[in-house]
C-alpha cells in the first residue's frame, strides 16, 4: 500500500547516505595537515566522488525503472557499509581517500536516483510537488547534518579520523533494518524484458529541458560545493583552534539556508510555473548563484568568518532554489515509467557542478581566487540569461518507450 508515510524509509535512506557522503567535508581540514595535500590534490579528492556518481545515476536510474526500487535500494545502501569503512582508512594514505570517494559516489549516485523516484511515488497520494518536496529534505538534511557532527566530532572527540565513520556505520545498519518496510512501487514484470530503454529518456530531449533544465542543473552543487571547499581553504583566515569544526560548521549553514531556500523555491515556482514555463524559478535561483560567487570572491579577497559565513549562506540558497526548481521540472515533464531515469540525468548533470571548485584550482594561482570566482560568477549570469531566452516550454507529451 502506497502512502501512510512509507515514503520514510526511502527518504531516511537518502539522508543517511548523503550524510556519509558529506561528513567528509570538516574532514578534508585533517587530512590536508597529516597526509601534507596540495590544494589541488584535497580538491581532486573532494571531486573523485563525481566520477562514482555518474555511473551510479545513469545504471541505477535505469536499473530501477526495469527491476524494481526496494532490492537495489537495500544493495547500495549495504554497499554504503564498505565505502565508509575504506574512507576510514583513510589515515595511512590518500589512495583510501581517493578510493573510499569513488565508491561513495557509486552509492550516492544509485541510492539518490532511486530514493527520489521511490519518494515520489509513494507520494502519489499527497499533493503535486510533494514527492519532489520531501526527497530535496532528505537529501539536503543529510548534507547538513553530515559535516555538523563530523566536524564536532573530529574538533573536539577522541580518534577523529575513526569515530565519525563509526557513527555512519551505525546509521547506516539502523537504515537496512527499517528499509524493507517500505513497498516497492515499480516492481519488475516477471518473464518479460520488453525494449531496452533509451540512453536519454525523451523528456530530456526536449526544447525545455535544454532550455531550462540544462543550464539551471550544474549550479545545483556547483554553488554549494564552494561553501564544502574552496571557502574554508581559503576565505575563512586564521581560526585558531577550530580548523576542523569550521568547515563543517559553514557547511551545515549552507545547507541549513538551502533547505529553507527550497521552501521558497517550491512556492515561486507554483506561482510562476503556470502553461509548464519554469523558466523564472530557475532565472531566480541562478542568480542568487550569481550573487554567492561574488560573496565567495569577496571572502577570498577579504578573508575571515565575517564575509566567509555570509557567502555560504548565499550559496546555499542558490544550491536550494536550483534544486527545487529542477526537481519539479523533473516531476512535471517525465514519464511515469521514465522517472527514475530522467532523475538520474538531472543529478547527473547537477553533479557535473562538482567540477567548479576543481577548475579553480586551476585558474587560481595565476589570477587569485577572487578573479576565478568572479568567473564562475559571470558563467553563472550567462546561464542565467539562456533560461531566460530561452522558448516559453509547455509539458511535453513523454509517451512511455
Amino acid at each position: 500500500m502506497r502512502g501512510g508515510g512509507q515514503w520514510r524509509w526511502p527518504a531516511l535512506t537518502m539522508f543517511t547516505v548523503g550524510y556519509g557522503a558529506n561528513q567528509f567535508v570538516p574532514l578534508l581540514a585533517v587530512y590536508r595537515r597529516t597526509l601534507g595535500l596540495s590544494d589541488i590534490q584535497a580538491t581532486a579528492i573532494f571531486g573523485v566522488y563525481a566520477l562514482g556518481l555518474i555511473p551510479g545515476l545513469l545504471l541505477g536510474g535505469r536499473a530501477s525503472d526495469r527491476f524494481g526500487r526496494r532490492i537495489l535500494m537495500i544493495g547500495f545502501a549495504a554497499l554504503s557499509l564498505l565505502a565508509t569503512a575504506v574512507l576510514a582508512g583513510g589515515q595511512w594514505g590518500a589512495g583510501w581517500l581517493y578510493a573510499g570517494r569513488l565508491l561513495t559516489g557509486v552509492v550516492s549516485g544509485t541510492v539518490f536516483t532511486i530514493g527520489t523516484a521511490w519518494v515520489k511515488e509513494l507520494s502519489d497520494d499527497a499533493a503535486p510537488g510533494t514527492g519532489a518536496r520531501r526527497a530535496a529534505i532528505a537529501l539536503t538534511a543529510g548534507f547538513g547534518v553530515g559535516p555538523l557532527v563530523a566536524g564536532t566530532l573530529a574538533q573536539w572527540a577522541p580518534a577523529p579520523l575513526l569515530l565519525p565513520y563509526l557513527l555512519h556505520l551505525l546509521l547506516t545498519l539502523v537504515v537496512l533494518a527499517v528499509l524493507p518496510r517500505a513497498p516497492e512501487t515499480h516492481p519488475r514484470k516477471p518473464g518479460t524484458r520488453g525494449p531496452r530503454a533509451p540512453l536519454l529518456p525523451a523528456s530530456t530531449r526536449t526544447a525545455r529541458f535544454r532550455g531550462t533544465t540544462l543550464p539551471l542543473a550544474p549550479w545545483v552543487f556547483g554553488s554549494v560545493t564552494l561553501a564544502f571547499t574552496t571557502i574554508p581553504a581559503h576565505g575563512i583566515g586564521s581560526v585558531a583552534g577550530l580548523q576542523v569544526a569550521v568547515p563543517g560548521l559553514l557547511a551545515a549553514l549552507a545547507l541549513a539556508v538551502g533547505y529553507g531556500a527550497q521552501s521558497i523555491g517550491r512556492r515561486l515556482y507554483a506561482a510562476t510555473a503556470g502553461d509548464g514555463d519554469g523558466r523564472r524559478a530557475a532565472a531566480v535561483g541562478l542568480t542568487v548563484v550569481v550573487l554567492g560567487c561574488l560573496a565567495a570572491a569577496y571572502a577570498t579577497a577579504r578573508p575571515g568568518l565575517v564575509s566567509a559565513a555570509p557567502a555560504a549562506a548565499m550559496l546555499g540558497a542558490g544550491y536550494g532554489l536550483c534544486l527545487s526548481a529542477g526537481l519539479r521540472e523533473v516531476e512535471e515533464t517525465a514519464a511515469p515509467d521514465q522517472l527514475g531515469s530522467t532523475v538520474a540525468i538531472f543529478y547527473s548533470l547537477a553533479y557535473a557542478g562538482l567540477l567548479v571548485p576543481y577548475v579553480l584550482t586551476f585558474i587560481a594561482p595565476h589570477a587569485g581566487y577572487p578573479w576565478a570566482l568572479t568567473t564562475a560568477a559571470a558563467t553563472a549570469a550567462l546561464c542565467t540569461v539562456v533560461v531566460l531566452a530561452s522558448p516559453r516550454g509547455s509539458k511535453p507529451a513523454v509517451a512511455p518507450s
